[in-house]
């Protein structure tokens, strides 16, 4: 049966974020990886209304087109790639990292899953066994750390875009309630750990993210705007609970790691003003004037006798004052 854009649409309006209109197009692989991301974190649902026509045309195509070689390189796929295996990887990081040999085993499974699953999205696909080998030969190199997610992300993303093919359409139609039942198994494999450790393990969850947000939040104290968006990010759920007026049961332990990385935002400001030698409620006219004088006192050119010094000060003023500026930059009505 022929596919109509119209139908499409409007799933895409109904159901964009669970997957709907790629279900109805026969794209289960992005069906499946839009219902574990909720639409690919909302902005890949909104942006794929101007990709519609083009599906609609590709899945009313009875005869394959020949295509020689190789997919051009895509860094919007790459780009997905490394976005979902982190995600796959965090979320393993939540609901399996107690099973023994986690890093080892589960996460770069989860990892490399994570990213072939973008992958194999569309007329695309890649080599399974080489990204999943990928994954495994570079977990054992980080074990142990939080951030293992990452080196093991870029690594089979990387392998991923070398082995990327065009799927072979062999003009076969699987029956719809096969290709339900699959997607329904992969989402239970997928949400099953996640709700058993956020609802049952609560503790143990909430002290594992907090870990893993203290390292990430670490690594990026160098890039101070980076650091701040990411902090105000992490804090948004716990602003939208307070507003709904959740507490007590579950939501204690995550109180408690929201609490955290709002801890971490008033050390990180009371670190900077005492770096920049001013007051709490200082004015940005102040800021500015005690980092333009600080500036001058330590620019390296002006301390050759005592260089490593100098350059230390300097960073720590220049970051102070973009942290400052950043936290206490007006926000939008």
């Amino acid at each position: 049966m022929a596919k109509r854009l119209l139908v499409a649409i409007a799933l895409w309006a109904l159901g964009g974020p669970a997957g709907l209109h790629h279900l109805y197009l026969g794209r289960d692989n992005h069906a499946l990886l839009w219902m574990l991301t909720l639409g690919g974190f909302g902005m890949g649902w909104l942006w794929e209304l101007w990709l519609l026509p083009g599906w609609v045309t590709q899945a009313n195509r009875t005869l394959e087109l020949p295509r020689d070689g190789p997919p051009p390189f895509s860094p919007v796929r790459f780009l997905g790639q490394a976005s979902v295996g982190i995600y796959f990887g965090l979320v393993a990081l939540m609901g399996l990292s107690a099973l023994p040999g986690f890093y080892f085993l589960a996460l770069p499974l989860a990892v490399g899953l994570g990213v072939h699953l973008v992958s194999a999205v569309g007329d695309q696909s890649s080599d399974l066994q080489a990204t999943l080998k990928a994954a495994f030969i570079t977990a054992p190199i980080f074990y142990g750390r939080s951030l293992a997610i990452f080196p093991i992300t870029l690594t089979t993303s990387v392998t991923a875009q070398r082995h990327r093919c065009y799927k072979s359409n062999k003009g076969t139609r699987e029956k719809l309630g096969a290709r339900l039942y699959r997607l329904g198994l992969a989402y239970l494999a997928f949400t099953t750990p996640l709700a058993y450790s956020v609802f049952y393990n609560t503790a143990a969850t909430a002290s594992y993210v907090a870990g893993t947000i203290r390292s990430t939040l670490d690594w990026l104290s160098v890039f101070p705007s980076l650091s701040s968006a990411l902090e105000s990010v992490l804090l948004l759920p716990y602003h939208a609970w307070k507003m709904l007026g959740f507490s007590g049961g579950s939501f204690q332990e995550w109180e408690q790691v929201f609490a955290f990385v709002h801890s971490v935002q008033n050390e990180r400001q009371r670190m900077a003003l005492k770096v920049l030698g001013i007051h709490d409620d200082a004015t940005p006219e102040e800021i500015h004037k005690s980092y333009r004088e600080l500036v001058k006192l330590w620019h390296p050119d002006h301390n050759r006798h005592r260089a490593e010094e100098a350059e230390r000060r300097f960073i720590e003023v220049q970051a102070a004052y973009e942290l400052l500026t950043q936290m206490r930059k007006p926000k939008p009505t």
